[in-house]
């Protein structure tokens, strides 16, 4: 049998961060929703009704504790930030808790390169979980403190920290903030309460 060769695939030159800013703001995707993996652009799906109210519950719990604590602030709504470059590699957290700025005019108005302290990530049903892995590690890799996975379905929250062993909460157990969100503490269970369900041991 004789093997054909096939001509090579052209190369395709890795997207810069400025390059996907305009990219992502052309008039065509302003619906879309996208994510620059070293350079590589990627299209995210629209997410369900369920996640976006679990990622609602986070960001409100914990822009709560940052306005007690008075440190640091609560972006959401897979804002950007830049986690590597050459190649490029601009990524959204469903919510994530920043303490580079005290003030709103010192947030960054496009994509800081100043990681996060901690990223929320919401699976969605159609997620697969090699590629949630591979987005965990970026996280870590670009200097995010701590990464929390969760699981709406199961009610479980994921915690990864660079070097550590994962830490798997169960509706039932409350999530520490210590070291990275000092004196932050919850019960899992609050983050999926809505409102007309008693608080878990309210009377």
């Amino acid at each position: 049998m004789t093997a054909t060769r096939l001509p090579p695939k052209p190369t395709v030159r890795p997207m810069t961060a400025d390059e996907f800013w305009e990219f992502g703001h052309r008039p065509e995707n302003e619906n879309k929703s996208f994510e620059l993996i070293r350079g590589e652009v990627i299209e995210m799906s629209r997410p369900t009704r369920q996640h976006g109210y679990v990622c609602a519950r986070f960001t409100t719990i914990l822009t709560n504790w940052s306005f007690e604590v008075k440190v640091g602030y609560i972006a959401s709504n897979d804002s950007g930030v830049l986690l590597e470059r050459n190649p490029d590699t601009v990524v959204g957290p469903d919510v994530a808790y920043y303490t580079d700025a005290n003030t709103f005019a010192e947030v960054h108005p496009r994509w800081g390169e100043h990681p996060p302290v901690l990223a929320v990530e919401v699976l969605s049903p159609n997620d697969r979980m090699s590629k949630v892995n591979a987005k965990i590690a970026g996280y870590l890799r670009g200097g995010v403190r701590v990464v929390w996975l969760v699981d709406y379905e199961d009610q479980k929250i994921t915690i990864y920290r660079p070097d550590r062993s994962l830490i798997v909460l169960e509706s039932t157990d409350t999530i520490a903030g210590d070291p990275e969100l000092p004196g932050f503490a919850c019960a899992v269970a609050e983050f999926f309460r809505m409102p007309g369900v008693p608080a878990a041991g309210a009377p």
